[in-house]
């Protein structure tokens, strides 16, 4: 398939490409997110540095190195839940280059991906992310770009706890901008467990779109 939205030349693959995403506790310094390969390197990291040092609306994805990738933040005010992706660590931008916007139907809960660089490119993202069980197609041809599922232990055969997940990438497709919606789902899920519920991730989930003011 051919590249989306790109973040970082370097997580496009040739081969589909399978990562161990490692979610920690928000509440001590250093915590967030590390992903690993399926050699045990360290692929991206997501370091919160204590519950006041940056805005809790704002994640920063980085390399191994701590390189700023991609800047995700949360707008306000805003009529619906809207995440804005920012190259970089998003201080000097004014633009995103990609928006995620949360909508609630009777019977449903769907997320909507907009885009800059090329309106006429769609996902659909299928499946329960609190469970850890979501698959991200490219809409025209119904194609899986990312799944993300529960990890099993590999030498006993368990199945591991929800904060310890597999995200699967298809040839072709930027890692860096799939964890990026991996980070706004968690988040999206985690004010959905403040009101004591979860977000069913269903039928028609992420789409990509020109990005609108709300």
């Amino acid at each position: 398939m051919e590249a989306g939205l790109v973040v970082d030349k370097e997580f496009i693959y040739e081969e589909e490409t399978h990562l161990t995403v490692l979610k920690t506790s928000i509440f001590f310094a250093n915590d967030g997110f590390s992903v690993y390969d399926c050699k045990g390197a360290l692929v991206f990291r997501v370091d919160s540095y204590g519950p006041d040092a940056r805005d809790k609306g704002e994640l920063v994805l980085m390399d191994p190195h701590g390189r700023c990738l991609l800047t995700v933040r949360r707008k306000r005010p805003s009529l619906h839940q809207r995440w804005e992706g920012f190259p970089g660590d998003g201080i000097d931008v004014r633009k995103p280059i990609f928006s995620v916007r949360r909508s609630s139907i009777i019977g449903r809960c769907s997320v909507t991906v907009e885009v800059y660089e090329n309106p006429g490119e769609e996902y659909q993202i299928e499946g329960n992310f609190a469970q850890r069980s979501c698959t991200i197609y490219e809409l025209t041809n119904k194609e899986s770009v990312a799944e993300i599922r529960r990890k099993v232990d590999a030498s006993t055969n368990v199945l591991l706890g929800k904060d310890v997940f597999c995200l699967s990438i298809k040839p072709g497709f930027d890692g860096a901008f799939a964890m990026a919606l991996v980070l706004i789902l968690d988040q999206i899920n985690g004010d959905d467990d403040d009101d004591g519920d979860d977000i069913h991730v269903k039928e028609s989930a992420a789409q990509v779109e020109p990005v609108t003011e709300d």
